[in-house]
C-alpha cells in the first residue's frame, strides 16, 4: 500500500474562490480540466493573489467539497477570520474542516494541478479502497500545496476520516 499517515487535527479555516464542476463524477478528464482551467483562472486574474494576502500561513488549498448537491472546487487559504476579511464574491465560501482524523498522503508534482491529480489518485484511488480500519464518510477535502522548491510543488492531501 502507497505510504500514508493518519494525523489529529485541530479544527481550521479555508476561504475560498470557488467554482461548480459540471462534469459528471466519473468523468476525470473532464473534471480534472474543468480544475486546471479555474486554477489558471485565478492565478492570473489576480484572485489568488488576495487569497495569499489574507492567509494565516503559506500553504495554498485547492478544496473538493459538496455543496447543495452540486460539485465544487476552491482555491483557498487558511485563515483565522474569514468573514471579516474576505472579498464578498459569489463563488466565495468560508470552508469549515473538523476537528478530527486526517488521512494524508504526501507528495510532489510540477505543477499544483499535477500534485492535486496525483495525491487525490492515490488517496482515493488506492489508499482509502484497501483501508480495513477507517474511511471517508464526506465532508471537504483538500490538496495543500506546503512549499515550491526546485521548479517542483509539494504537498499532502488532507481527507478526514473516521475509524471503521
Amino acid at each position: 500500500m502507497t505510504n500514508y499517515t493518519l494525523e489529529q487535527k485541530e479544527s481550521f479555516i479555508v476561504f475560498g474562490l470557488g467554482t461548480e464542476l459540471k462534469s459528471h463524477y466519473t468523468d476525470y478528464a473532464g473534471i480534472n480540466q474543468e480544475k486546471s482551467d479555474f486554477w489558471q483562472a485565478v492565478s492570473k486574474d489576480g484572485r489568488l493573489d488576495t487569497l495569499k494576502a489574507m492567509a494565516a500561513n503559506d500553504y495554498i488549498f485547492t478544496v473538493n467539497e459538496a455543496v447543495n448537491n452540486k460539485m465544487m472546487y476552491y482555491a483557498g487559504v487558511m485563515t483565522e477570520e474569514a468573514e471579516s476579511a474576505a472579498p464578498s464574491e459569489e463563488s466565495s465560501r468560508v470552508i469549515h474542516f473538523p476537528k478530527g482524523e486526517y488521512l494524508v498522503v504526501k507528495g510532489e508534482g510540477e505543477t499544483v494541478d499535477e500534485l492535486g491529480n496525483k495525491l487525490a489518485g492515490i488517496a482515493f484511488g488506492q489508499v482509502l479502497p484497501e483501508a480495513d480500519d477507517f474511511a471517508y464518510v464526506g465532508g471537504p477535502n483538500a490538496a495543500v500545496v506546503t512549499r515550491q522548491q526546485d521548479g517542483l510543488v509539494h504537498g499532502e492531501m488532507w481527507i478526514p476520516v473516521v475509524r471503521k
